[in-house]
């Protein structure tokens, strides 16, 4: 069945189509194992980040702010590869292209808005090796779990309306030409620019959102790093400058991962071949989620020291 047979001309000049059809990865041999790939990413994020999430619950010694600020960043996380592989895994293996208007929006809504608090909840941690960095004697003060809680809430509101206006803006739009949505899920850019009336709004909206979303999380954390940096060359000890840095290493790992490409495919905007960009934004979605389990679990010492303390209780208990 066509996409543009499933438009329903009916009532009132905003017209909406029953189903849109996304089209995905075209003319790429052997893409079913990229699918397995992501099924196998999927596997390991899940019990990555449901492990991430159990120990900083368990263990009281992790509740901290920063660490609030880790299960928040898990948590999205989690949510974020479910938004979007089981989706793109039931879209391209099990060839359910087709997707409902209203279904499209709230898949938009949810892919988008983790991605956001993926981007803030980074910005966040950087704030919180900023004040320990710069301002340790005052650390505790500044930096609360009331006041890491109220920042993730506040994020989490905020993110939600953002995407949300975006979605709404989209339902106010005519779908009466094509219904073939260029990418591999309901991406925004390449719906609205699907309508036949002004989508002047969405289009801003297209422009304004990775400013907030990318941009200005990139800003601060930059920022925070040359306050960083500047604090640490006033540190006269090498050892305890090391010991500093240390603590940077896991973080700046995370947003490397979660940047660099995302930067990358938006530097290089119509250059790239449009199954390049797919594939690359696709990868920036599928493997942070996976890698900052592992990457806190190995880099970050009060983590391991958690994590031997639960396998000690364990062993005791399985003795006895």
């Amino acid at each position: 069945m066509s996409p543009l047979n499933s438009v329903d001309f009916t009532n009132g000049s905003i017209v909406h189509p029953d189903l849109f059809y996304i089209s995905g990865f075209a003319g790429i041999p052997h893409i079913k194992y990229y699918y397995i790939f992501t099924c196998f990413v999927y596997v390991l994020t899940l019990l990555g980040n449901t492990f991430v999430m159990f120990m900083i619950y368990t263990d009281h010694c992790l509740h901290s702010p920063k660490y609030i600020a880790v299960f928040n960043l898990a948590l999205c996380d989690l949510c974020g590869s479910t938004a979007f592989i089981p989706p793109l895994i039931d879209t391209f293996m099990f060839k359910s292209h087709f997707i409902s208007f209203k279904a499209c929006m709230a898949s938009m809504f949810f892919a988008f808005c983790f991605i956001s608090l993926q981007s803030f909840t980074l910005a966040v941690l950087s704030y919180d090796r900023c004040v320990a960095i710069c301002f340790p004697l005052r650390y505790n003060e500044i930096v609360t779990n009331k006041s890491i809680l109220v920042i993730t809430a506040t994020l989490w509101i905020f993110a939600g309306m953002a995407i949300l206006m975006a979605v709404m803006y989209l339902t106010t739009l005519s779908f009466c030409k094509s219904a073939v949505i260029n990418s591999y899920f309901c991406d925004h850019g390449p719906i609205y620019r699907l309508a036949c009336n002004d989508y002047t709004p969405s289009m801003l909206i297209n422009w304004t959102h990775p400013v907030m979303i990318l941009w200005f999380p990139v800003l601060f954390i930059t920022g925070t790093y040359i306050c960083i940096g500047r604090a640490l060359m006033r540190i006269a000890a090498a050892s305890e400058r090391l010991k500093a840095m240390q603590t940077c290493t896991s973080h700046l790992i995370l947003v490397s991962v979660f940047y660099l490409p995302i930067c990358i495919t938006e530097a290089m905007g119509s250059a790239m071949d449009q199954n390049t960009r797919m594939i690359n934004m696709s990868l920036t979605t599928v493997l942070p989620p996976v890698l900052n389990p592992i990457i806190y679990t190995l880099k970050t010492e009060e983590f391991r020291e958690s994590i031997k303390k639960l396998y000690r209780r364990n062993k005791i208990h399985c003795k006895k």
